[in-house]
């Protein structure tokens, strides 16, 4: 635990985390093995033909009832927060990059990605393997099945799969009559 990080009431801090400077977590948040909080996001800025790193001068706040997964990484914003909503249940080896804000109880599932600058709304699900683009917003109560790929805003609640992403309704149709046939 590095300086400056506040650290709420009944937290569990399992062995061969990392919470770096700056960084709060809320009341009864549970890190699990190896969980890594407050690492500098991916900012680079082409210079003189040579990639030079962009100082990550904000912060990570994980609210109330957060559990972070084994091995799953949480990197601190550029100016701001990187913030990951009440009751938000991340599993292990998911990666949450810089400026990325998540609603209360969101369910990020093993292997997620999700890249900077994204809002996640409440209740979103992302099941395993689901990554994102950078800067885009999903609104509350939607699930993305395993695998899909979040390419742009999605405004509309429901269930959704594939990529490029469809409502999940469609993209089983058409993976339907895109296998008919086939023995």
């Amino acid at each position: 635990v590095m300086d400056r990080c506040r650290l709420g009431d009944d937290c569990f801090v399992y062995p061969n985390c990392t919470i770096r400077e700056d960084s709060e977590l809320g009341d009864r948040v549970i890190l699990q093995p190896g969980v890594s909080i407050g690492g500098d996001g991916y900012g680079f800025v082409l210079h003189e033909g040579r990639h030079e790193k962009i100082p990550q001068l904000g912060r990570v706040v994980l609210q109330d009832d957060v559990e972070v997964g084994a091995n799953s990484t949480i990197d601190r914003a550029r100016f701001s927060e990187t913030r990951v909503g009440r009751g938000t249940k991340i599993d292990n080896l998911v990666m949450l990059a810089h400026n990325v804000v998540t609603g209360e109880d969101c369910l990020l599932v093993s292997q997620v990605g999700v890249s900077g600058s994204t809002r996640l709304g409440d209740r979103v699900t992302l099941a395993g393997q689901v990554g994102t683009v950078g800067h885009v917003n999903v609104t509350d109560d939607v699930t993305v099945l395993g695998k899909g790929g979040i390419t742009k805003d999605i405004g509309e609640a429901g269930i959704y799969a594939g990529m490029p992403l469809k409502p999940a309704r469609l993209w089983r149709r058409a993976m339907a009559r895109l296998y008919a046939g086939l023995k």
